[in-house]
Parts: structure tokens; C-alpha cells; sequence
């Protein structure tokens, strides 16, 4: 999907695709290190790498719920 820029600076237009870069590069870092990646969806933070869940669960880092 190609975003349309408004503007003639190339640090603006280069910006989208490079976080778009930096999304993907951090999505796969938290994969292979089983971290959370948590994002911004629809006002409510959601985690995209649930198998974090349960690593977070073991080292007692996680509340439990009541």
C-alpha cells in the first residue's frame, strides 16, 4: 500500500516506510526473544505476541487476576 505524501522532502516521504521497517524488525526481535509487543488497537493495548504470556507468567512478572 503506497502511502500519498503531500510533501517534497525526502526525510518526510521516507519516514512511512522506514517505521513501517522498524514495526516489522521490533515484531520479529519480540518473537525470537519472547518479550511482549504491545500496540495501540481500537483505544484497548493489545499484546501481539501472546507466547510472552506465559514466560512473563513463570518469572512471576504477570499479575494474576483475582
Amino acid at each position: 500500500m503506497k502511502a500519498k505524501i503531500g510533501t517534497r522532502d525526502p526525510d518526510i516521504t521516507g519516514s512511512l516506510p522506514a517505521m513501517r521497517r522498524a514495526a516489522r524488525r521490533a515484531k520479529r526481535l519480540a518473537q525470537q526473544t519472547r518479550t511482549p509487543l504491545l500496540v495501540m488497537r481500537n483505544g484497548k493495548v493489545v499484546n501481539l505476541n501472546p507466547s510472552a504470556r506465559s514466560v512473563a507468567r513463570r518469572n512471576g512478572r504477570e499479575k494474576k487476576s483475582a
